[in-house]
This record gives C-alpha cells, structure tokens and sequence, in this order.
C-alpha cells in the first residue's frame, strides 16, 4: 500500500523517511512518548542527514509533526505537504460520539491486538482504507500487528488524541499544499479544509475517495499523486 507512494517520490527525489518512536524498526521499549518527541525526532533525523533545507511531507498523524517542525524552523523548510492531516487529536475536537469510538477502541485493542485473529486490528483497517482490496486489508492487519505492541498502540492513541496544533498554524511560512479525501472517516473532511484555511496562502485538494490513505489503484490515485510531484517539482522551477 505504501510503496507506490514512496517510489514515485524516490524515483525524482532523494527521499528520506522514519519509524516514528516505540514502532516498526525503531526501538520499542521508550520512555518519553509524546507529542514533544515526536517532533524531537524529526529535528533529530533532518540534523543527523545533515538536510539545510527540504520538502517535508505529512501524512496522516505525521501532518501535526510536520506543521510544528515547520512553524519552529521555517529557515529549513523549503515547501510543505499534507495529506489527511490535522491539527487538533479525537480528545480536542470535541466530537462526543469521536471521543466515545475512541475510548471503546482502547479495550480492543488491549484484548485483541496482537492476536493471530485481526478482528480488533480490522477496525483501524476499515476505517483507513475502507476500499481496500482483501488482500490489502490482510497486509495492512499483519503490519500493525509486527509494527507496535498492544500498549504502545494505546499509548500512541492517547497522545494523537491530546494533539493541538492550531497555534502554530499561523507561524507556517513554507508555501503548503493540503490533500484531503471528502469521505475520510479517520480524519473527517472538515479538519483538511481548517488546516488549508488556517495555513496562509495553502492550496486545498479534495480527494473523491473514502480511503485515509490513497491506494495506487483507486481513481483518485492519479490526481493525488500529480499534485503532489507537481508541488514539489514547481519548487525546483521557482
């Protein structure tokens, strides 16, 4: 799901991505996790390659990380992506039926994530990439299964859900393209168009698919991935 993504950007750019802390290749057993770190991290891994300045893509969660990183070093940044992003976690929004799906979501996970059976991991799936392909959907249950424990997943939830980016919104100053599916179910529509709308001088792209992640298969794949190697390359012709 995610390689066809990741070798369109390589193919034209040296791309540089991570693990975020606590999940995949990165160390499991952390201490510090919050939101604080997580953009610790990226300061860590952009000073470690040594990158003066660079596009930062966000996808998802990774949109927040993005935008603090941004408004906290705008020297570096050189132009910003956004792909369902947001700028406020499920606990902010104040959305009592979010909060709720939310809440009700930690028991599952605590019983049934790391289970052969991915019944509780399918609910996250569903909701990511409704139309997914079965086998996508299979591929997508094991990788959350091998890629965090049951107790990081909650603690990861918890920290998504206190995220409150919106004062740095205005301190964006890196000209910003923001992608947003109008049937997103993990990250509802509405929060897209605040982050363009907030974000001065952002251009918006709505996305007709339901998926939080676009698959390459999907006819809104080809729109959503010419926008953004059209983002990215009017930067090298500016």
């Amino acid at each position: 799901m995610w390689s066809p993504l990741f070798s369109r950007l390589a193919a034209e750019w040296q791309l540089v991505r991570y693990d975020e802390r606590g999940i995949g290749l990165s160390d499991r057993d952390v201490a510090a996790f919050s939101f604080e770190a997580f953009v610790h991290d990226l300061e860590t891994v952009v000073d470690e390659y040594g990158l003066p300045r660079f596009a930062l893509l966000g996808i998802s969660q990774g949109a927040p990380v993005a935008i603090a990183y941004a408004a906290r070093h705008p020297e570096r940044v050189s132009r910003l992506v956004l792909c369902g992003g947001f700028a406020k976690g499920w606990r902010r929004r104040g959305n009592a039926s979010e909060v709720a799906r939310a809440e009700a979501s930690v028991m599952l996970i605590r019983q049934g994530w790391g289970q052969d059976n991915p019944a509780a991991r399918q609910m996250f799936t569903s909701l990511i990439v409704p139309h997914a392909t079965q086998e996508e959907m299979q591929w997508f249950n094991e990788l959350e299964r091998i890629s965090a424990s049951a107790d990081t997943a909650i603690r990861l939830l918890y920290v998504l859900g206190d995220i409150d980016v919106t004062d740095r919104l205005g301190h964006v100053a890196a000209p910003t393209l923001v992608l947003h599916s109008r049937g997103d179910a993990r990250v509802p529509f509405e929060h897209g168009l605040m982050l363009a709308r907030e974000i001065r001088g952002a251009r918006f792209v709505a996305l007709d698919s339901k998926n939080h992640i676009i698959l390459s298969h999907e006819p809104a794949w080809p729109h959503y991935i010419d926008e953004i190697c059209g983002f990215l390359k009017d930067e090298q012709l500016s």
